[in-house]
Order: structure tokens, then sequence, then C-alpha cells
């Protein structure tokens, strides 16, 4: 509000009330379909400037994972996004879970869904299958690693690399070899119907899916992964040799990035609205300045000749928030100016590609040496009056 002001005040316009309950309710009418439209449209209109060069031999690739945000402790919170069973009343958060889907090519969300926090990676994904399109191929950790979910993906024309799951073994015994540590093996459905599947989505599964099964070792120094088994659907070993393979799944690390930039960079790990559909709400809006983020790097690499995923987003936030008084302030002529000085700007700097970089799992920042609140506050303050 503090910020509208004081640009009405240059401008000479009437300044409007300090009072921020006028924005409040605005706030609370916009819908929340819009604000879902609006950052599918901010994705869409990014993935379509994506060429052939950018592409992964020649598919699109689409990466999953599921994380976890808090919100204030309110009734309201507490009924739709329980906080964990383990906590006792008062003495934790609301937390939701969400599932998204980030484009490697150019970083941006393209999909999202939210729900209670005991709801499996899984059940997330099933929600998202409906956002992919034709020739995608969906890259993911082994929590996605089903065999239903195999057979829903290719049914979509879309193909998967997936880790596969601890519950399967590892044996080069079984399946056509078409490589080293590279066979074709068939799964079989299963015998018990899966929990999270209906008798109908059960019964019309295949008796048997044919996939390929790619094993290799880690040897970088840090990882705590030695041993990687993944499967894929993409069987062809003349267009999708075992290298790409191996080479794509190494970028499912991309994703954790791309969450950390949304939690921690922008701030959405901990969400300040207090009623459920303002948390919705808010969670778009995030994702929506994120893909916006994402396209100003689009356009800052392509122009310049960087790749668009090696420049910093914290730092493009930190010079579009620099530049935005400027763009604010000049006539329509100098605005292209201004924002192509903009682009060079972000474009100056990227971020440098450090293969096998390891560093210590540690943290040197010491945190405030107090105790964890075990017990509601209404009890804490009751027991430092009568002590």
């Amino acid at each position: 509000m503090s910020k509208i002001i004081a640009y009405l005040t240059g401008e000479g316009v009437e300044i409007p009330s300090t009072d921020t309950s006028a924005y409040c309710q605005a706030r609370s009418r916009l819908p929340e379909k819009l604000l879902e439209k609006l950052f599918s449209q901010a994705a869409q209109n990014l993935e379509d400037k994506v060429t052939i060069e950018h592409l992964w031999c020649g598919r699109n690739v689409k990466v999953i994972d599921g994380s976890t945000v808090s919100m204030p402790d309110t009734i309201e919170n507490q009924k739709a996004y329980p906080q964990p069973k383990n906590q006792k009343a008062g003495c934790g958060f609301p937390i939701a879970k969400i599932g998204v889907i980030f484009s490697l090519a150019t970083g941006a969300a393209v999909a999202l869904v939210i729900d209670v926090l005991n709801t499996h990676d899984i059940k997330l994904a099933r929600q998202l299958y409906q956002f992919l399109n034709p020739l995608d191929v969906l890259l993911g950790d082994r929590a996605f690693c089903a065999y239903a979910d195999l057979f829903a993906i290719q049914k979509l024309e879309c193909d998967v690399v997936f880790r596969k799951h601890q519950s399967r073994k590892t044996s080069m015994k079984k399946g056509k070899i078409v490589g080293e540590c590279d066979k074709i093996v068939t799964w079989y459905k299963p015998k018990k119907r899966p929990q999270g599947l209906s008798k109908d989505e059960f019964d019309i599964l295949p008796q048997t899916i044919t996939v390929r099964e790619i094993h290799y070792c880690i040897v970088i120094a840090g990882f705590r992964t030695q041993k990687v088994s993944l499967i894929t659907t993409l069987l062809d070993k003349a267009t999708y040799s075992t290298l790409d393979i191996v080479k794509l799944y190494s970028k499912r690390w991309d994703v954790e990035l791309d969450l950390r930039h949304l939690k921690t960079t922008l701030g959405m790990d901990v969400l300040r609205c207090k009623t459920p559909s303002m948390v919705r709400k808010e969670i778009y809006v995030y994702l929506l300045a994120y893909n916006l983020l994402r396209s100003l790097m689009w356009s800052a690499g392509t122009t310049y000749g960087t790749s668009p995923l090696r420049l910093s987003l914290q730092a493009t936030r930190h010079h579009l928030n620099n530049f935005i008084p400027q763009l604010l302030a000049v006539c329509a002529t100098k605005i292209y100016r201004i924002y192509r000085t903009l682009l060079k700007v972000i474009a100056h700097k990227s971020v440098p590609s450090r293969p096998g970089r390891s560093e210590a799992r540690v943290r040197k920042r010491r945190p405030k040496a107090y105790p964890l609140m075990t017990k509601p506050r209404h009890e804490l303050r009751t027991k430092l009056q009568t002590a």
C-alpha cells in the first residue's frame, strides 16, 4: 500500500486511505479460477516460444514432484489442511501438499494440484496427468513408478523416465539385453488391486507392459545414492541411447531447485492468508509471479545468446524491482529501450555450470537457542504468569 501511495504522490494524484481493508476485500473477490487461468496462460505463452533446439531428442520433457507449504494456524485452515497428527493442538501449523509439473526446457511451472498433507505423491500425480500433451516425456523419482501409472501415461501418447521403485528387485538376468546394463523387460499386472485404484480402473489394466530398465552407478563424491535403476517406456535404443536417458535423469534435480526458488527465493514456504480459499489464491499468485520471472529470463537469454536456465532467478527478481520505477515513469516511446537494457542486465552474468560439485550437508549459521513449542501458547502463558 505504501508503494502505491508513494507512486501516486509523485504523479500528483489524490492520495487514497492508508486503511488496507478495501484492498483485502477486493483481493478476496478475485475468483480462484481466474488466477488459475492466468497462471496456466503464463506457462503456455512461454511453452509456445520453445523451439526444437531447446528440446531433448525432439521431445518436450516435463518434471513432476511434490512438496508442502505451511500457513497461519486458523480454525478454517486447520479444517481444510490439518497439521501433522503427531503434533499437539496449538503447537503446529496447517500444511498443504502440492504437486507440480515443471517444464525442463523453460523451468516454468505448467500444472498444479493442492491437497491435504497425508496425500501420497502418486495420488497428486494422477490429477496432473491431464495436463500432459501428446509426445511429452514425464520425468520423476521412484514414488511415481507404478504399473497403473505407466499404462495411464502411455494411453496419453506420452512416455516416462522414472527411477525404479524400491519394492522391485533389480536383476540383469531376466529380459532382453540391448546394451551394457540396459535391457527390455516385461512387467506383469499386480495380482492384488493397489490402494488408490478403483475396481474398474484395475480391471482395464493390461496383463503385461513392456518397459526398458537401465542400471548404473554414481561415483561422484558426496552423493548419497550410489546405484540407480531407471524405468522408461522409451524402448528405441537407436533414438534414445542409454547415455541420453542417464543424462536426462540427472536433470531431475532441476525440479528440486525450481521448488526451492518458489518456496525460499519467492517466499512461498510460509503462506500468510487465513482462509483456505485465500491460501489457494496465494499459491496461484506465487506460481504466476514465478512464471513471469521465467518468461523474463527466457527473453533475456534468447535475446543475448545465453541459456535461460543458466540465469539467476533471484538476480532477475532484483533487477526487475530496480527497473520498475523507471518503467513506470517514462513515456511509451522510451519503455522499449529501458526494457532492452533490463534484458541485457539480466543476461550479463550467468550461473556457472559446476558438474560433479559436492558440498558437506552442514549449516554454518547457528539457530537461536530457544526450545521447541510443545504446549499450546495459552498454557505457556499461564505457566509464566504463575511462576
